[in-house]
């Protein structure tokens, strides 16, 4: 922390700042504040990859039958194909250790 301490709660640790929040509100001490300014650089959590029109459509057919979003299936199903490469992968490795 900052100067071993909070400004408002006069906590030295993390747990005592948040043993102090718990009990107070900003309110009590809304005079004590001041403005900041500050940039926010947000990460997109998502990355999108071009799926043919088709393929897209038969990917949404069967999030459909299996009651999930489209977006959930996809993530589902790459994650299963990794998953099934490093097996493979592994597999190889240790045919090829033994040989």
């Amino acid at each position: 922390m900052k100067k071993g301490r909070s400004s408002i709660s006069r906590a030295r640790s993390y747990a005592e700042t948040g043993e102090f929040w718990d009990e107070h509100d900003l309110s009590e001490f809304w005079s004590k504040t001041k403005k900041v300014k500050f940039d926010v650089v947000l990460e997109p959590e998502a990355t999108y990859y071009p799926v043919e029109k088709d393929l897209a459509e038969k990917i949404q057919s069967v999030a459909r039958e299996q009651g999930v979003p489209s977006g959930t299936l996809v993530n589902l199903w790459l994650e299963q194909k990794i998953k099934e490469r490093r097996r493979a992968r592994a597999g190889r490795k240790l045919s090829a250790k033994k040989a």
